[in-house]
């Protein structure tokens, strides 16, 4: 047993370590954005393009820790998205607004390349940022979070979600002084958002600010000018706005049609830097994803499987280290991976091996493994681990499914692998072929590997030694004949003197002497 588990040990043991020096589960506002001098002649790019996700948070906190060191004035995010996770835009978020000595500046761009839209959760991002500029032709909204279904569509989340997010942008929009009525008539369908005047300047207020200016009017004699105009989003409907309404209302500083243009409005002669995904930033956001991270897992527990049933440590062996390594290794450079979740997989693993070479069968320590070992891997897909929010539970709920379908289709490979496996020659040099050669002829007699008959009912008492280890099924010689015979209880380790106790069909029962 040792020598079968001893590489998969090494294995996490080496991972732990890893992981130690990695970032934090969820990490906190970054002083290292603040103290540095910066140059308000340079300007720093950051795209924020496709769905939000985790690796991009991690992307944008390395690309915007670099933009700070390199002292830049303005750091802008190209904004680009339909949207993405609620998790992953909070964290962004957040983290811009920890950004202090740089103006941050969202633009919605617009080019043959893009969508041009900042919907969602790219809305919530661009509201944390100073500044707002739009392309010509973009838009911006309808950023009220929404839940994938098990179907894979998606459905309005419960009231306590959408009054976390409400709340946050709503602060989003208070800090850095963009319109609070549209950010809210954004993200909640209850709000009532209307155009008015207010001494001749046009603003877009919601039902419930526009009740209280009114009455305070009422209230103080105001001789200020204050008229209804229209409808801009009623009751029931999520708001977005055009990038000539986003100006209008107030909420875009500016119409740009290009970058170009944008860096004129900012500030003539701005020198410009970068940044760009790398072919490694591509690689962890589709290693982290949902169907790569089912498939593999169900590659590792298929080849933990094999790896045990084949003497000595090879390619199954192999193959379930690398795949676990990009399960686990993956996460832990977004920061989800700690100590907690590598404990639990560990003793999840040991279990199994308790319940493979010590209590044959499966029974409480079998299912005990399972069960660490899905919450080990739900557990490194989130940044969490008791979920507080409605959205933090539809996350967790999504985790589980990826997790509980790929061990349904492990165990399914599993018991495929067991029935098929010795059928197949492509498993003759990794497995144990568990079938007997030939039945029991006419006359009473047994053919043995050889091919040579024997008298199996005079079989029994006889003694011989393990050829392979057997876990239960093997190898064995007795009187010099090779035989497949079957362990009675617990394994039997290759070398051990082996004694048949009964015949049980076409099986040769033996047990250790």
């Amino acid at each position: 047993m040792q020598k079968k588990i001893t590489p998969l040990f090494l294995l996490f043991a080496a991972v732990t370590v890893f992981c130690q020096d990695s970032a934090p589960r969820i990490a906190p506002a970054e002083p290292a954005l603040s103290g540095v001098p910066a140059d308000t002649a340079k300007a720093w790019i950051i795209p924020i393009q496709g769905d939000i996700a985790p690796s991009l948070v991690t992307f944008v906190r390395r690309e915007a820790r670099k933009a700070a060191a390199g002292g830049a004035g303005y750091i802008i995010f190209e904004i680009d998205t339909f949207g993405g996770r609620v998790d992953s835009a909070l964290q962004i978020t957040s983290f811009i607004m920890s950004i202090k000595d740089a103006r941050t500046v969202a633009w919605v761009r617009n080019s043959e390349n893009s969508m041009g839209v900042s919907w969602s959760a790219g809305a919530l991002i661009a509201l944390s940022c100073a500044d707002i500029y739009m392309a010509p032709g973009t838009s911006m909204g309808a950023a009220a979070p929404v839940a994938l279904g098990v179907d894979g569509t998606t459905e309005a989340t419960g009231e306590k979600t959408v009054a976390a997010v409400r709340s946050q942008i709503a602060a989003l929009a208070e800090r850095n002084g963009h319109p609070t009525g549209i950010a809210l008539a954004m993200v909640d369908y209850d709000v009532e958002l209307w155009e008015v005047k207010v001494e001749g300047v046009t603003k877009a207020l919601s039902g419930a600010e526009l009740e209280r200016l009114e009455g305070e009017r009422a209230q103080t004699g105001l001789p200020e000018e204050l008229e209804r105009i229209a409808v801009i989003s009623p009751a029931g409907k999520l708001l977005s706005l055009t990038a000539g309404e986003a100006y209008r209302y107030g909420l875009a500083r500016g119409l740009v049609e290009d970058r170009d243009a944008l860096l004129d409005v900012l500030g003539a002669g701005l020198t410009v830097e970068e940044s760009v995904p790398s072919a490694a930033d591509g690689l962890i956001a589709l290693l982290v994803s949902g169907p790569v991270q089912a498939v593999l897992i169900l590659i590792g527990l298929v080849m933990v499987f094999m790896e045990i049933q084949s003497p000595g440590f090879g390619i199954p062996g192999t193959v379930a280290i690398i795949a676990f390594l990009l399960v686990f290794g993956s996460s832990a450079l977004l920061g989800r991976v700690g100590s907690l979740e590598l404990i639990l997989f560990i003793l999840g693993l040991g279990l199994l091996a308790i319940e493979i070479f010590v209590l044959p069968g499966f029974g409480v320590a079998g299912i005990s493994g399972l069960v660490l070992i899905a919450f080990s891997l739900i557990f490194s897909m989130q940044d969490f681990i008791i979920p507080r929010f409605e959205w933090e539970w539809d996350l967790m709920g999504r985790n589980a499914m990826v997790v509980v379908l790929a061990l349904i289709a492990a165990v399914t490979g599993i018991a495929v692998i067991a029935l098929l496996g010795p059928k197949t020659k492509m498993f003759d040099k990794i497995m144990l072929k568990t079938q007997i050669n030939e039945t029991a002829s006419e006359g009473g007699g047994w053919k043995n590997d050889g091919g040579v008959e024997a008298d199996y009912n005079a079989l029994p008492g006889k003694t011989g030694k393990a050829l392979t280890v057997l876990r239960p099924i093997g190898k064995a010689v007795v009187d010099g004949e090779t035989y497949q015979v079957e362990a009675d209880g617990s394994f039997i380790e290759a070398g051990v003197e082996i004694k048949i106790t009964r015949i049980k069909g076409n099986t040769i029962v033996v047990r250790s002497v």
